[in-house]
């Protein structure tokens, strides 16, 4: 089992690298350290490891090298609970699929738990099947997740690599309005407004400005952003990964 309780970041960071893509994880984040364990043996005979935290801090701590897998969270735990850390990882846009572990069942708590994204929440003592069927159900959550967010890249990688003349008027022709309504207001000839549509269209690799505005919605703009590229973030003239 691996313990990075007391593992700096760069050498929790490697040991991800090394591991990441051969054997599916879970981060177990529990102060008790008989569950721990207990959830190690019963994850690792559906071959799936479990990465265990001490506390929530700790889990933090290692957070910026660690690959998106699913949790399982202590709802108790001292100076930070569950709920808490549910909260911080969603401040920070972390949306990796949760789990919730409590030894008081709550309904209130539970509540709580699905308003910040858990999917699931399970009672002590709890059952190898139980567990298996929430964690299932979290790689399943997960890979929607990753599928979403690769679309999501691909769409803001597409739009950055646009003029800022074409992004201009894709966004006009976005509200509706025909080729001649467009040269006008940008004081363009239709013909160079018919060339930038053709422009962005193939650039990416759509045949209509309703692709364009699905293209859009999925990259994340509003209609108020008009698609400009200040609004992207930092990473996305990056190409994505594949």
């Amino acid at each position: 089992m691996l313990n990075t309780e007391n593992q700096a970041p760069n050498e929790a960071e490697a040991e991800a690298k090394t591991e990441a893509g051969t054997t599916p994880r879970v981060y177990v984040i529990d102060d008790d350290s008989g569950v721990r364990k207990s959830l190690h043996f019963m994850l690792a005979a559906s071959g799936i490891q479990a990465w265990p935290f001490a506390s929530a801090a700790d889990f933090l701590d290692q957070l910026p090298f660690l690959t998106p897998a699913p949790l399982l969270v202590d709802i108790r735990m001292p100076e930070i609970d569950g709920l808490q850390l549910l909260t911080i990882l969603k401040e920070r846009g972390v949306t990796w699929p949760a789990v919730i572990l409590t030894a008081h069942g709550d309904v209130s708590v539970a509540v709580q738990a699905m308003k910040l994204g858990a999917i699931d929440f399970l009672e002590k003592p709890f059952a190898a099947q139980a567990i298996n069927q929430a964690i299932t159900q979290a790689f399943d959550v997960l890979d929607q997740m990753q599928h979403m967010l690769s679309a999501r890249d691909q769409a803001r990688y597409g739009i950055a690599q646009l003029t800022a003349r074409e992004r201009e008027t894709m966004a006009i022709l976005m509200e509706g309005v025909p080729n001649k309504e467009v040269a006008h207001r940008l004081g363009l000839s239709v013909r160079t407004i018919e060339m930038h549509r053709g422009n962005a269209l193939a650039k990416l690799n759509v045949k209509s400005v309703a692709e364009v505005v699905a293209l859009a919605n999925l990259a994340g703009f509003t209609a108020e952003m008009q698609l400009n590229i200040e609004n992207l973030p930092e990473n996305s003239t990056a190409e994505p990964r594949t």
